[in-house]
């Protein structure tokens, strides 16, 4: 799917198909800070 989406991305220019190639790229970005949150949550 990343090689797709950045194919796409390449022969488009679509933004779309590029923030989904980040996302599955770096899937870490989103879900730690997610989990700080959620365990700062339960320390409260």
């Amino acid at each position: 799917m990343r090689d797709f989406s950045w194919k796409y991305f390449s022969i488009t220019g679509d933004v779309d198909a590029y923030l989904l190639y980040k996302e599955i790229s770096d899937p870490t970005s989103d879900d730690d800070s997610e989990e700080e949150t959620n365990q700062e949550d339960l320390l409260q």
